[in-house]
């Protein structure tokens, strides 16, 4: 679902919304998206991310916590091949992605810090569907978030 603003469901629904600080860059070909939240929390190792990619359901987005760090990507092409063929509607990295000329073609929405070439370790730690915060906001799964130009926001309740 694309027909929406954050600015204006901010405007709508101020007292219900938590506004992330990140200020996150696009790199899929959808740069509007919106679902419910399904999270994930690594440090630098992809494998807990890959599985909950091939396992949420279709409208999801998937919101992962790499802790902002800068040392490896968390997503590359092959990734997003899954979130778009699986039908996600979108993933948030607090982290790096790479293969940002071939992301920009995928049909799903990805926003992270920025971008690294050296992949993940593939150790498998992590956790998988609890709370987590990060940019001012507490992301739960099953809350709802909405992503666009203007920026990322997160409702308890579909607002859309």
């Amino acid at each position: 679902m694309t027909n929406f603003k954050t600015a204006d469901l901010c405007d709508d629904h101020s007292e219900n919304v938590q506004v992330c600080t990140i200020d996150f860059r696009s790199f899929g070909k959808k740069s509007r998206f919106s679902g419910k939240i399904e999270t994930v929390k690594v440090l630098d190792d992809n494998v807990l991310f890959l599985k909950t990619l091939e396992s949420v359901p279709a409208g999801s987005v998937v919101v992962l916590d790499g802790e902002g760090s800068r040392n490896c990507a968390l997503m590359g092409d092959r990734l997003a091949g899954i979130a778009a063929s699986r039908g996600l509607t979108g993933v948030i990295i607090n982290g790096c992605v790479r293969d940002s000329a071939d992301l920009a073609e995928i049909d799903v929405g990805i926003f992270a810090i920025g971008t690294h070439p050296m992949k993940s370790k593939k150790d498998g730690k992590g956790k998988r569907d609890g709370a987590l915060d990060f940019g001012g906001v507490t992301w739960k799964p099953g809350n709802y978030v909405y992503a666009d130009e203007d920026g990322v926001i997160v409702s308890e309740q579909r607002l859309v």
